[in-house]
């Protein structure tokens, strides 16, 4: 044990006094971010992890529009394959029932009566008089600011417009029509997928050519009955969208879809 003496030591125990006196600190904590830094090494560590095993060694942010566009192109061959042999097994069919007609009567009477309903079912082409209608979206530059006022949407022609046109046409007691150069009957149907036409399977872009052959005068004058075609017209004088419609000697082309009926009911 060590002894003092004189004002130093009484300095020592005063210190010694006033240090037992006050509160003990407590124990230091540990500062939250030494703790929160492994847990974030750790989270994204498993992210990078799971990128990686996503990714199967190719690049996430690569543009894979060029391989759309192939499979695209690929299932179009596939489709104008498949057509193709449809087209082929049918004139063998025909072929042979023909053949088989010239020595069977039930055979010959029942095709000469469907050979008779041809023309009003839509299988055979057809020229005469009649209207065209092209609707097309607006003339406008991907950099061209939009107008005041208005969006995208309204610059393309919609599914509503096509329809309004094809009804009205049939209202005015058109005989045949066509859209894109395909033959349409009471059966098709008419659907836009953004600013595309999607008719019997395929795919169409604008401008969209509606043909009906009939009585110009009537057909016109359903036009311009029409509620819908009347609103797509003032829409397109506005957003500089394109209505052409023209009276001449058109052609429309034979039905070559299929024939087979999915629903029916019967009208009351």
């Amino acid at each position: 044990m060590e002894y003092t003496s004189g004002a130093a030591s009484w300095q020592k125990v005063l210190r010694r006094a006033a240090a037992a006196l006050l509160p003990r600190r407590a124990r230091q904590r540990r500062p939250g971010w030494s703790i929160g830094v492994p847990l974030i090494a750790a989270a994204a560590g498993l992210l990078f992890t799971t990128t990686a095993t996503t990714a199967g060694g190719t690049s996430l942010r690569e543009d894979r529009r060029p391989q759309l566009t192939q499979l695209i192109e690929d299932r179009r061959e596939e489709v104008a394959a498949s057509e193709a042999k449809a087209a082929r097994l049918r004139a063998e069919v025909e072929d042979q029932t023909a053949a088989l007609a010239g020595a069977d009567g039930p055979i010959k009477t029942e095709r000469d009566r469907a050979a008779a309903s041809r023309q009003a079912a839509g299988f055979t082409a057809l020229t005469g008089s009649g209207v065209t209608v092209e609707l097309n979206d607006a003339d406008r530059r991907p950099d061209q600011p939009l107008p005041k006022g208005a969006s995208n949407d309204d610059l393309v022609v919609h599914q509503g417009d096509v329809q309004a046109v094809v009804n009205a046409l049939w209202a005015g007691g058109a005989e045949a029509m066509s859209i894109m150069n395909v033959r349409v009957l009471s059966t098709s149907a008419v659907r836009c997928v953004g600013n595309t036409l999607l008719l019997h399977g395929r795919v169409y872009s604008p401008p969209f050519k509606i043909v009906a052959i009939g009585d110009p005068a009537e057909l016109q004058r359903a036009l311009a009955a029409s509620e819908g075609v009347r609103v797509f017209k003032e829409v397109a004088d506005h957003y500089q969208l394109g209505y052409v419609e023209r009276v001449s000697t058109v052609t429309v082309p034979a039905f070559e879809d299929s024939t087979a009926l999915q629903s029916a009911t019967v009208p009351r």
